[in-house]
Formats: C-alpha cells, sequence, structure tokens
C-alpha cells in the first residue's frame, strides 16, 4: 500500500483533505476489484501508522462515498482526537458532558 500522494495532498491542503473511497482505493489496492471490510480496515491501520486519521473513522465500503482525511499532528488533528475520546467516553455511558451529543448526532456517528 503506498499513501505517499494521500499524504502529500493532505500536507499541501493544510492539514485536511475530503478524498473518495474510489481514489483511496486505487492507491491502497488497484489490483481490488472492491472494498472490503477487511481492507477498509488495512487502510485506516496503514494512514492511522503515517499519522493520518479519517473522519469518518470507520471507513465506508461503497467507493461512491467521501471521507476526511486529517493531519493526526495538525490543530485540527488533536480536535479530532479530543473529540474521538469524548464520544468513546460517553459510548460507555461516563461522558464528562452529559447530552454533549444529543445535538450532534453525525459527530458521535462520524467519532464511532
Amino acid at each position: 500500500m503506498d499513501f505517499t500522494i494521500i499524504k502529500h495532498a493532505v500536507e499541501v491542503d493544510h492539514g485536511i483533505k475530503r478524498l473518495s473511497m474510489r481514489f483511496i482505493k486505487k492507491h491502497a489496492a488497484p489490483e481490488r476489484a472492491r472494498l472490503s471490510t477487511e481492507l477498509c480496515t488495512q487502510i485506516s491501520e496503514e494512514l492511522e501508522r503515517i499519522g493520518l486519521t479519517t473522519l469518518p473513522r470507520t471507513l465506508p465500503r461503497s467507493e461512491n462515498e467521501f471521507v476526511w482525511v486529517v493531519q493526526r499532528d495538525s490543530l485540527l488533528g488533536e480536535v479530532v482526537a479530543v473529540a474521538t475520546v469524548l464520544t468513546n467516553l460517553d459510548v460507555l455511558g461516563v461522558s464528562p458532558v452529559p447530552q454533549l451529543f444529543d445535538n450532534y448526532p453525525g459527530a458521535k456517528q462520524a467519532l464511532t
């Protein structure tokens, strides 16, 4: 899997880039016919390894979907990391800010 182009695209756009899953698959596994759950998991792990995070956190299997790719060591990447921790605490029922995601259901879905 070669993510050099994706990493450079995110860096050029100041730490965030909106990419289609078709584009990501083309660079991650051009020999694969379709995106599988396993391939999406491998892609996520590889992106995390090189310092990138995706929103939604769980990559969609449809090539027609788009995801945001965020540089983890950027200011926005740190905000996403904090929001992810809050989401995980909320899922566990120990949120320090009860009912935080009542007003932001889409955020909770994207961060889990």
